[in-house]
């Protein structure tokens, strides 16, 4: 039965299992970075790129399946689970990526923010950025909201 939901449930999102591109501008100057770095700039632990370019990290909504999967995969924690986290970063001064209300917003404050480092499903990449890593997903991403 467990079989039969799982099956189904793939079906209803033709979506389901694609990767999670980490993208740049199209003009950016990195070709890739690994899953270590991009844990570190979305931690906000490091905070310029080997140019010297101050990061602009962006996350998506924490509802936002595609956000709980890039959480899970990176950090191995759901967006609430890091709350704690960023209370303490908080009180040192260091504020959490912001957050941008779709794909498409993420999309277009990356192409056109220098240095700026955000994710999308990968089929969602256009012409406007760079993958800089694809992070393979292992779960359903459901309906985007």
């Amino acid at each position: 039965m467990l079989l039969i939901l799982v099956l189904a449930s793939w079906q209803a999102f033709p979506w389901a299992g694609e990767s999670i591109a980490v993208v740049a501008a199209a003009g950016s100057r990195l070709d890739k970075l690994s899953l270590d770095t991009v844990k570190l700039i979305f931690k906000r632990k490091s905070m310029v790129n080997a140019y010297g370019d101050r990061w602009i990290p962006v996350n998506l909504p924490p509802a936002h399946p595609l956000r709980r999967l890039f959480s899970l995969a990176v950090f191995d924690a759901l967006p609430e689970d890091m709350e704690e986290y960023w209370n303490e970063q908080y009180f040192q001064g260091i504020n959490p990526p912001e957050v941008l209300s779709s794909e498409e917003a993420v999309l277009r404050f990356v192409a056109a923010t220098p240095a700026a480092i955000g994710y999308v499903r990968q089929a969602q990449a256009d012409a406007r950025v760079k993958i800089l890593l694809r992070i393979p997903s292992t779960g359903d991403l459901g309906e985007p909201p």
